[in-house]
C-alpha cells in the first residue's frame, strides 16, 4: 500500500514539473513573450493560460502597467535670458509594442528610461533656450509640458513605447542665483515701503491739515452765529424790558433795588458801610402809604 502511495505521488511530481514545462500564466499586469531558439515565435498581451514546448521554447515577462521615470536629481537648464534653472520632473510611460521594445533595447527598462531621459532633455534644453524665467515657471509650464509628451512620445514609439505624460515638478533658481534674486527683491520691497510709507506721511499731513482749517471755520462760523443770536436775543430782552418797565417806572425802579441789593448782599460775609439817609435804601425803609 506504501509503495503504491509513493508511485502515485511520484506521478504527481512528474506530472507537475512537466506541466511546469509546458503550460505558462500571463496575468492582467503582464505581457508575455514566446521565444524559441532566441528568435520571438509568440507575443500573448492578454491574460490567460498557455503552452509551449519544452526546452525548446522559453517564456519572459513585461509590464503592460504604467510606468514612472522620476530624475535622481534636478537637471540644470538656460533660459532665453542666459539664466540658469533646475527642472526636477517625471515621465509616465508604459510597452505598447514588446516585440519592438526587446529588439531595440533587448527588453531592459533601465535602457529604455535613458533612451527617454536623453530625448526630453534634448527637448526641454530647445525650450527653455527660447523662452524666459518667467515663461517656464508659470508663463508657458503647461504648454512646455505637452510639446515634451509629443516630443517624447514621438521618439518613443520607436521603442516600443507610449509616454503617457510629462510633468514639471519644480522649477527653481540654482541656490547661488536664487540668494542674489531674493536680496534683489527685498531691496525692491523696502523700497516700495519706503515710497508708501512716504505717501502716506504726505497725505496723513495734508488731512490733518485740511481737518484743522475745516475745524478753524467751523468755530469761527459758530461763534459768528452765537454772537449773533445773543446779540438778537439780548435785544428782544432789552426791547420787552424797556416795554415791561415803560408801563410802570416806580415798579422798574423797585426791581433794579432788588437787583442792586441781591447782588450787594450775595454772601453772608459781605459788609457795607453807608449813609443811612441814602437812596440806596429807599425800598428798605418802611414804605409810603397812600
Amino acid at each position: 500500500m506504501k509503495s503504491i502511495t509513493s508511485i502515485l505521488a511520484g506521478i504527481v511530481v512528474v506530472l507537475v514539473l512537466v506541466a511546469s514545462q509546458v503550460i505558462y500564466i500571463v496575468d492582467e499586469r503582464q505581457q508575455a513573450l514566446l521565444f524559441q531558439l532566441g528568435e520571438v515565435v509568440s507575443v500573448k498581451t492578454e491574460p490567460g493560460l498557455y503552452f509551449k514546448i519544452p526546452i525548446a521554447q522559453n517564456v519572459r515577462y513585461f509590464e503592460k502597467r504604467i510606468l514612472t521615470m522620476d530624475a535622481e536629481e534636478p537637471e540644470r537648464f538656460i533660459t532665453s535670458e542666459k539664466k540658469n534653472v533646475l527642472v526636477d520632473l517625471f515621465v509616465k510611460w508604459r510597452i505598447v509594442d514588446v516585440t519592438q521594445y526587446f529588439i531595440s533595447v533587448r527588453g531592459d527598462e533601465a535602457l529604455a528610461q535613458t533612451r527617454l531621459s536623453q530625448t526630453i532633455n534634448a527637448s526641454l534644453r530647445d525650450e527653455f533656450g527660447n523662452r524666459t524665467v518667467h515663461d517656464v515657471i508659470s508663463g508657458e509650464r503647461d504648454l512646455i509640458m505637452e510639446i515634451m509628451r509629443q516630443k517624447a512620445d514621438g521618439d518613443a514609439r520607436k521603442i516600443g513605447v507610449e509616454v503617457v505624460d510629462v510633468r514639471l515638478k519644480r522649477v527653481d533658481l540654482p541656490r547661488e542665483v536664487s540668494a542674489s534674486v531674493y536680496s534683489r527683491m527685498e531691496a525692491e520691497r523696502k523700497r516700495v515701503a519706503n515710497e508708501l510709507r512716504s505717501t502716506g506721511a504726505a497725505e496723513s499731513e495734508k488731512i490733518r491739515a485740511d481737518a484743522d482749517r475745516q475745524r478753524e471755520v467751523i468755530m469761527a462760523e459758530s461763534y459768528r452765529d452765537a454772537q449773533k443770536t445773543m446779540g438778537e436775543g439780548d435785544s428782544q430782552a432789552a426791547a420787552i424790558y424797556a416795554s415791561a418797565f415803560d408801563q410802570n417806572a416806580e415798579f422798574y425802579s423797585f426791581y433794579r433795588s432788588m437787583e442792586a441789593y441781591r447782588q450787594a448782599f450775595k454772601d453772608k460775609g459781605d459788609l457795607m458801610v453807608l449813609d443811612p439817609s441814602s437812596d440806596f435804601f429807599k425800598y428798605l425803609k418802611e414804605p409810603e402809604r397812600d
